[in-house]
């Protein structure tokens, strides 16, 4: 069982930063895909940013673009979420996120619980 622990979420004025970090029971390279996704009531759970390690490619949702930077540690089994210059529309709780993929299984999500980040304008 994969384990996604975040952390570092927290009330923050616009124009602010913070920095999220999820720590993983298992190598991030074991992985196809790891990243950040992000939710607000009652609206779908949107990818903010993702990287596929076998590859370095990496996306970014539109609207971060330029102000948040995907990042990982491999020696801690750690992914980090700098986020630059906030907005008040980025208020949501954070996800961290990784799947994997095999010709059995096909493809497996796993989904930390998530950190709140509050952006006050």
């Amino acid at each position: 069982q994969v384990q996604l622990v975040e952390s570092g979420g927290g009330l923050v004025q616009a124009g602010g930063s913070l920095r999220l970090s999820c720590t993983v029971s298992r190598r991030i390279s074991d992985f196809n895909r790891v990243g950040w996704y992000r939710q607000t009531p009652g609206k779908s759970r949107d990818m903010v940013a993702q990287v596929f390690p076998s590859s370095e490619l990496t996306n970014y949702a539109e609207s971060v673009k330029g102000r948040f930077t995907l990042s990982r540690t491999e020696a801690n089994n750690t992914l980090y979420l700098q986020m630059n210059n906030l907005e008040p529309a980025d208020t949501a709780t954070y996800i961290c996120h990784v799947d994997t993929y095999s010709t059995r299984v096909g493809f497996r999500d796993y989904w930390g619980r998530g950190t709140q980040v509050i952006v006050s304008s």
